[in-house]
């Protein structure tokens, strides 16, 4: 390089000496005429070979690199847009919301105990319970009908044989039991509220077996107990078998034979005064029976003269909640009508 310094310096123009600058602090430097050409071709002059003394980027360094340097360049930059290209997937792992997923326990997680509240684990019955009506409400398509009941004819019965049946049996004829033996009785004509779906087959049965939904006595969970063959129950067969599997159900008794098998099941909410509700199905039936309080109202019936007139009547509420999959809303209908006319001309000698 001393020896081309000397052969090149000759052919450089006056204004070019006086623009190149020395280096200062082991850095080069250029002149403005040569920073401002480097600047608007974004070209660094570092990397210009210069032919000026003491290896200073004279103008026509710069121009020249310009017209043919860009090969060095170029592959640099060819570098960068790879590396764009390589980030272009990235997004498609945060497509999926990982912190999303991430944040949904951190709710719970943050969320610190109030004044006032208190906590206590869940137990395994009610865990089961809850994750038996979600499965419930995920598998069936749920639709409640509803039918008012003149209970007149099934109270006056209850009255004569309360008595009786107390003394010489030990068991109460509630409401529930006249309700559960008409159920039954009516059950035979309807096969398809006391049957299921299974995979794409419809079962069906010569037998009804009745489930009753028991509250446990801490009143933290319930039970289903199962009547087999109700439908060769008489009226004194179900309050026994009924009364009889309810205690044991409270008092944990119950054989694992004795909570399984259920084709049609009975809840009966109305002990407490309710009068309405939506029970969920228990799995794999296809229906459910909800019974309600008995209520005084007044009650539209016909005279011995045939005339409207209003009365007070025991008036009770049932709701049937089916699965649409396989019952349709006319036979729910038919199938309450039906159970209704069996309460409110109930035959003693024939139950």
């Amino acid at each position: 390089m001393g020896d081309v310094a000397p052969s090149t310096q000759p052919d450089e123009s006056p204004p070019a000496r006086e623009a190149a600058i020395g280096t200062s602090n082991g850095k080069t430097f250029v002149s403005p005429v040569v920073a401002k050409i480097a600047s608007e071709h974004g070209v660094d002059p570092s990397q210009v070979t210069g032919t000026g003394r003491g290896g200073r980027v004279t103008k026509k360094d710069i121009l020249g690199f310009i017209e043919s340097g860009p090969p060095a360049p170029a592959e640099a930059p060819a570098a960068a847009p790879s590396q764009p290209t390589a980030p272009a997937p990235a997004p498609q792992p945060q497509a999926p919301p990982v912190p999303a997923t991430a944040a949904a326990p951190a709710p719970a997680q943050a969320a610190p105990s109030q004044p006032g509240e208190s906590f206590e684990p869940m137990t395994a019955m009610r865990k089961g319970i809850a994750e038996h009506m979600r499965r419930s409400l995920d598998t069936s398509a749920h639709v409640t009908s509803a039918i008012e009941v003149d209970m007149s004819k099934v109270s006056a019965i209850r009255a004569k044989l309360k008595k009786e049946y107390e003394a010489s049996y030990g068991v109460n004829p509630t409401y529930l039991i006249f309700v559960a033996r008409a159920a039954a009785e009516t059950l035979r004509d309807y096969p398809w509220v006391n049957g299921e779906i299974r995979g794409d087959q419809i079962v069906t049965r010569g037998y009804v077996n009745l489930g009753f939904a028991v509250e446990l006595q801490d009143g933290k969970g319930l039970i289903v107990p199962v009547v087999k063959n109700a439908e060769t129950l008489n009226l004194l067969g179900m309050a026994k078998a009924v009364t009889d599997i309810a205690q044991r159900a409270r008092d944990k008794k119950l054989l694992p034979d004795e909570v399984q098998g259920g084709t049609f099941t009975i809840t009966n909410p109305g002990g407490y005064g309710t009068f309405h509700g939506t029970p969920v199905i228990s799995q794999p039936q296809a229906a459910i029976l909800g019974t309600y309080a008995v209520v005084k109202r007044p009650w539209v019936i016909q005279d011995d003269m045939g005339e409207d007139v209003i009365a007070i009547r025991p008036i009770m509420n049932l709701t049937l909640t089916y699965d649409h999959r396989l019952v349709d809303g006319a036979l729910a209908g038919r199938f309450l009508r039906d159970l209704r006319e069996k309460l409110e001309t109930w035959d003693e000698s024939a139950y």
